[in-house]
């Protein structure tokens, strides 16, 4: 089974090819982000642990972790940022790792995981790595388009995400998402 890990910075057309690869080529989709929220609900391991490390303040009405909260506290500092990490990171590669394994039991061809962090966390669990690149321009308008941030809003995420350069060297290919979506077709096409 291949193991292809989706890398990219906002507003790349990440998920647009996630959609064409489990739509058009049966993969199976992992999004790192959301394993991560699922396995931080409440009566889970992780989250056990988080409050633990965070306080109990961290927790909302629904008794679910407030992220806003969680974020406050660990985004000013590198510390509990790695703390929380820490926590969710080798949780998350467990997870993904056993469903791996099941799926290849039932000789799925693809499976694919989509993580921002790649190759900090998940790489060793990805046969490839993909980049889905887009100029920056390009990114621009389809944040500015779809989710209707403001410039300013645009410009710290892609400021806070890892360089063009960065994704580059961490990948094993890289796929142009800046023009028609017929075009990233034919490159995955060729790629698999």
């Amino acid at each position: 089974m291949r193991v292809v890990g989706i890398t990219g910075g906002v507003g790349s057309g990440k998920s647009e090819v996630l959609r064409y690869l489990h739509d058009g080529c049966g993969a199976v989709i992992c999004q790192m982000d959301e394993t991560a929220k699922m396995l931080q609900r409440k009566g889970t391991k992780c989250y056990e642990r988080i409050v633990k490390a965070f306080g109990t303040e961290i927790i909302g009405p629904d008794g679910e972790l407030n992220r806003e909260s969680l974020a406050e506290q660990v985004f000013s500092s590198d510390e509990k940022l790695d703390v929380l990490n820490g926590i969710v990171h080798p949780e998350v590669i467990r997870w993904v790792r056993d469903d791996i394994a099941g799926k290849e039991k039932e000789e799925v061809g693809i499976y694919v995981v989509e993580s921002a962090l790649l190759p900090e966390v998940g790489a060793e669990i990805c046969s490839e790595i993909w980049y889905i690149y887009a100029p920056v321009s390009v990114r621009r308008e389809r944040l500015r388009k779809s989710r209707g941030y403001t410039d300013e809003k645009i410009s710290s995420m892609i400021a806070a995400q890892p360089s063009e350069e960065e994704f580059r060297k961490i990948s094993s290919a890289v796929i142009d998402n800046g023009g028609a979506f017929g075009n990233t077709v034919r490159q995955i096409g060729e790629l698999l």
